[in-house]
């Protein structure tokens, strides 16, 4: 009997076994966490700007397009923004292209020098065969940041600078 007693204790011994993680592994798990957190969240942070400016370089490469094909082709090319639909684009003869801001994002204003500064309403350029008469600036708003594009009517060169420029 003391033989069967033993043994039936010794069974249970085997069978308790401590389930868990090592210190180590926990370790190497809170790491990788880490480190892909890290590299994950700033693109977060900055989404609003990088929208923002992505914005910006697609209304300056517009601009630029419109300056050169006016020149190029010698024809009239009509850029239009209408602040209250928060929509722009170009049209030719030949050619029409309209865009809608993204997002939350919105153009704040539009200044060309004998017009002012507009906030609502509809602002059309003429680009006539030499290019626009004046120069244009463009101020987009996402939040707290702002973009503004410059476009010089001499040479067509297009800036985008950050925050609220004139």
């Amino acid at each position: 009997m003391m033989q069967t007693s033993r043994t039936g204790i010794f069974k249970m011994e085997r069978e308790i076994k401590a389930e868990g993680f090592t210190l180590i592994e926990l370790i190497v798990v809170i790491f990788i966490i880490s480190l892909t957190t890290a590299l994950i969240m700033p693109s977060f942070w900055g989404s609003g700007e990088n929208i923002l400016k992505t914005e910006a370089k697609r209304i300056s490469s517009t601009l630029r397009y419109t300056y050169d094909e006016s020149i190029g082709k010698k024809q009239t090319y009509l850029l239009n923004v209408d602040l209250d639909k928060q929509m722009w684009g170009f049209r030719s003869k030949n050619e029409e292209k309209n865009f809608r801001i993204k997002e939350d994002l919105e153009i704040r204003d539009v200044m060309v020098p004998s017009l002012g500064e507009i906030s609502t309403g509809e602002v059309t350029v003429e680009f006539g065969p030499l290019g626009p008469e004046e120069s244009i600036i463009i101020h987009l708003k996402k939040g707290t940041y702002e973009y503004t594009i410059m476009l010089n009517h001499l040479n067509g060169r297009t800036k985008i600078l950050e925050g609220y420029k004139l």
